[in-house]
């Protein structure tokens, strides 16, 4: 039964995670010529554009996308509380796991988004690849603050690591 909840929620959440990829790159205004960044559209087309027809945008911030990534989380609570618990719980509380629920994948992708950020700098420095040119828009924006107040030591950019420790205490505290 462990292992029925683990895969449901596992592929559940990879999904929802792409979906809210899809947002924070539209928010960081990424390339979307970029062939990763087309791949996570083709894959969330089919919840997002649906409900782009009846919801509009607001500025920068695609609605249809903010509520796919908030009603497939609600609907994956729903359904594991239920298989799993036997129950399903009240909106308030439902309403709480969702805001956890979204909260920490928020801070997980970026954490992910950093540490391969990071790793991939190391590994090929100066060379294109498209993996790298998408988390570089994306962690950007995340990793500026951090820049401004911790510079390079030795030409080493000590950013990612203060950004990472940052974003696991805020984990932390949302557990």
């Amino acid at each position: 039964m462990r292992a029925l909840h683990f895969l449901l929620d596992t592929l559940a959440t990879l999904y929802i995670a792409v979906i809210l990829l899809r947002l924070l790159l539209q928010l960081v205004r990424a390339d979307f010529r970029n062939p990763i960044a087309r791949a996570i559209v083709q894959v969330s087309n089919p919840v997002v554009l649906p409900l782009r027809r009846v919801l509009p945008p607001l500025g920068k911030v695609d609605t249809a996308s903010v509520v796919a990534v908030v009603l497939c989380t609600v609907l994956k609570l729903w359904i594991l509380s239920l298989l799993f618990l036997g129950t399903t719980p009240g909106a308030a509380l439902l309403a709480r796991w969702t805001l956890l629920d979204v909260a920490q994948l928020v801070l997980r992708t970026y954490q992910f988004s950093i540490f391969v950020n990071a790793l991939l700098s190391f590994v090929a420095p100066g060379n294109y690849s498209p993996a790298q040119s998408l988390l570089s828009s994306l962690c950007e924006p995340v990793l500026r603050p951090f820049r401004r107040i911790v510079p390079p030591i030795g030409g080493i950019d000590l950013s990612p690591l203060w950004a990472l420790l940052a974003i696991q205490a805020l984990l932390i505290l949302l557990n």
